[in-house]
């Protein structure tokens, strides 16, 4: 749970200093491509006949493709046509994307504290193996992670916790010792689930209000956490000297 003094919102330090992982969301956290989604869900569901469907992402943040559909069939019909609907918004998507997507303030900042605080880095991310690791080698970045879990790897899509779960064994943390790095409500329950402890960055999403009894900290940015977590020492680090 989030500690509050004086207004400002502010992490555990003493359990901080115990951290052995941090774990990233990928879309909306490390890149910012929510709005690039959003806008390529307004655009095929236009050419199909239902409008514009970005609105709809707010409800599907941090969830897997089968987890997607099963949304949308729900609240549009089983007639809905979504091996349709997901060709039109991934053309859409990479019309917009053609030059890449920017990466969000203080990425490349806190991959090099992380590293140079001996931290184990992990990626758990709903996207498909292909979106990810192009995505991060087109940053220069796929090098800091030590291990990359996508949402075909795992059965069960946030919020349930396997991809964190898996996140962690493939680290080979506990996750009470591990960081999960989020943007989405999903994310952060399915990290909370795992036992992990939720830093939630807000994108699209800015009211938090339904995780907040769950989160070990809020952050503005990328770049405030890694400026917190470069004023701390580690324990870790300490084991090092």
């Amino acid at each position: 749970m989030i500690n509050k003094e004086g207004g400002i919102e502010t992490m555990d330090l003493n359990k901080l200093k115990e951290i052995q992982a941090v774990v990233f969301d990928m879309d909306g956290l490390m890149f910012d491509s929510e709005r690039y989604v959003q806008k390529s869900w307004d655009i095929a569901g236009e050419r199909l006949g239902y409008g514009p469907l970005g609105h709809n992402i707010v409800n599907t943040l941090g969830t897997n493709l089968t987890n997607r559909k099963k949304y949308f069939l729900e609240h549009y019909g089983n007639d809905f046509p979504f091996d349709k609907f997901l060709d039109g918004y991934r053309d859409a998507y990479y019309e917009l994307v053609e030059d890449g997507v920017p990466a969000k303030k203080g990425l490349h900042e806190i991959l090099k504290v992380l590293r140079e605080k001996g931290l184990k880095i992990g990626v758990a991310t709903s996207s498909s193996e292909e979106h990810a690791v192009s995505n991060l080698k087109r940053e220069g970045i796929f090098d800091y992670f030590d291990s990359v879990i996508t949402g075909n790897m795992i059965e069960h899509g946030k919020p349930e916790p396997d991809i964190y779960i898996e996140a962690c064994r493939q680290l080979k943390v506990d996750p009470s010792k591990a960081i999960a790095l989020e943007d989405a409500i999903n994310g952060i329950r399915s990290a909370h689930g795992a036992g992990m402890n939720p830093v939630m960055i807000p994108d699209i999403v800015q009211d938090t209000s339904k995780v907040d009894d769950i989160l070990f900290g809020k952050c503005e940015s990328l770049l405030e956490f890694a400026e917190i977590l470069q004023g701390v020492t580690l324990d870790i680090e300490e084991t090092q000297k």
